[in-house]
């Protein structure tokens, strides 16, 4: 598959220097957050606030009320944890057009606890007005900007940054569920990173003889519900989710709320953090050791199934190994 290379760059810079109402704000990781040419070649279209996340979400929840539209730049965890108040009350509770773009994701950080946002959809979808979006390969990160900025309200971005692989060709579209996979047997629904190791499992699943119906959610809040339920009832036996994120609230929960509230009978399993704090490591060692990878995701089809597949590690594709750290700046986690 192709690896693309930063691919928020140049799409930040196409979006952003053709519209001067759009603002860049840094939390001083303008070039881990892969702005820092946005920085240099539009300066007047760009604010460093600082380690001040506090103080970033109400400055941009009065730009917006100004007529700016304020694009706020850092990992994920610094957009929610300690600036909260901050965001529920300058930015969500006025439904203001701040969009946050969290980069760092889950797990894809080893910087630990301080540094992995592993409950921040959880968080974010339980607060009115905010709208939630993931991008799960490099096409959606170049196509997410014009989608998050046509929302009329508040809007919060999983984004991936470095080493990004090429799963898509078409862009990202609102509210849509991709359908990856046509098969009749188990309904495998993921979001983000978890996306790319499901597709690692579900052609070696077919050859298997197990045909595997699988949804790619980029939308978190809003969920397409109708389209959910419609694949669900296309196939004959249980779900699965995957996600890289905590199996409490997020896609996973997303899911099984549907599922109990429109009455459907089916098995559900849910694959990802169990309820536990990741530890600082690479990536690809986390995913395998909490179950967030092709191998958990074949292990829970077998478990739906009732029946073993054969299939080992050997025979799914070789995982994708990452740089841990920034190329552009060694010290960012």
């Amino acid at each position: 598959m192709e690896i693309a290379i930063k691919p928020y760059v140049k799409s930040f810079i196409d979006f952003a220097s053709q519209r001067p109402e759009v603002l860049c704000l840094s939390a001083d990781l303008t070039s881990s957050c892969e702005v820092d040419k946005f920085r240099d070649q539009y300066p007047d279209q760009f604010v460093s606030c600082g380690m001040a996340e506090q103080n970033m979400l109400s400055f941009a929840g009065g730009l917006a009320m100004e007529g700016y539209r304020p694009f706020l730049h850092t990992f994920a965890v610094f957009l929610y944890r300690r600036p909260l108040d901050q965001l529920i009350n300058s930015v969500a509770y006025s439904n203001r057009k701040v969009r946050l773009m969290g980069f760092l994701p889950g797990i894809t950080t080893p910087g630990g606890i301080t540094h992995q946002a592993i409950e921040d959809v959880a968080i974010l979808r339980a607060i009115p007005n905010m709208t939630i979006l993931e991008t799960g390969d490099a096409t959606e990160v170049e196509t997410v900007l014009p989608v998050a900025d046509a929302v009329d309200g508040p809007v919060y971005v999983r984004v991936l940054r470095g080493q990004v692989p090429r799963l898509f060709s078409t862009p990202f579209e609102f509210n849509k569920l991709r359908c990856l996979s046509e098969g009749k047997d188990l309904l495998v629904v993921t979001s983000g990173i978890c996306t790319e190791e499901a597709l690692r499992a579900t052609a070696v699943l077919k050859e298997k003889g197990v045909g595997i119906r699988h949804l790619h959610a980029s939308t978190l809040k809003p969920f397409n519900k109708e389209a959910l339920l419609e694949h669900m009832s296309e196939v004959d036996g249980g779900v699965i989710t995957l996600e890289n994120h905590s199996i409490v609230g997020g896609l996973g929960s997303i899911v099984s709320e549907i599922m109990a509230e429109e009455g459907v009978g089916k098995k559900l399993i849910r694959l990802g953090l169990k309820d536990t704090f990741a530890h600082g490591a690479s990536k690809g060692y986390l995913m395998e050791k909490y179950g967030l990878d092709a191998k958990a995701l074949v292990a829970a089809v077998e478990t739906l199934s009732g029946q073993k597949t054969g299939i080992t590690a050997d025979d799914l594709a070789e995982a994708r190994i990452d740089d841990v750290h920034s190329a552009a700046k060694a010290e960012a986690l």
